[in-house]
């Protein structure tokens, strides 16, 4: 999942990457892997508990200057509109990665990229689209 969210990263632009998946499917190790390979420095944790955390990207890729990793676990969506959400979105120099999309699905923008993460029999399954 770090290798595939690293080679993500190569061509990611402004927008929202939406990540879905039960617990343990692997969208905060592919956020792990896409942070490393976008140029972002630190310890890349869930933002489970702050809801986001935001990484400025040490050389600018593809116009990208930050990213804003968000976990909408523990969240509505009014709450994520106070925390900010509309700013992170209209960051022209910004990316999101949103972990559980489903739970704000009416903030998501239509051209977000979306990815699940499935595990079946013991067998992990990703959908981009």
């Amino acid at each position: 999942m770090r290798c595939f969210g690293a080679q993500c990263a190569k061509n990611a632009h402004h927008g929202v990457i939406a990540l879905s998946g039960d617990l343990g499917a692997g969208k905060t190790t592919f956020s792990q892997g896409f942070l490393a390979g976008i140029g972002a420095t630190g310890s890349f944790t869930s933002p489970t508990f702050v809801v986001m955390k935001q990484y400025d990207i040490t050389q600018t890729k593809n116009g990208i200057e930050r990213v804003y990793h968000v976990d909408a676990y523990r969240v509505d969506e009014d709450s994520l509109i106070a925390l900010g959400f509309g700013e992170w979105l209209s960051d022209v120099h910004g990316l999101v990665l949103l972990e559980w999309p489903e739970r704000v699905s009416q903030l998501i923008p239509r051209d977000a990229m979306r990815i699940s993460f499935v595990i079946e029999e013991n067998v992990r399954k990703v959908t981009v689209a």
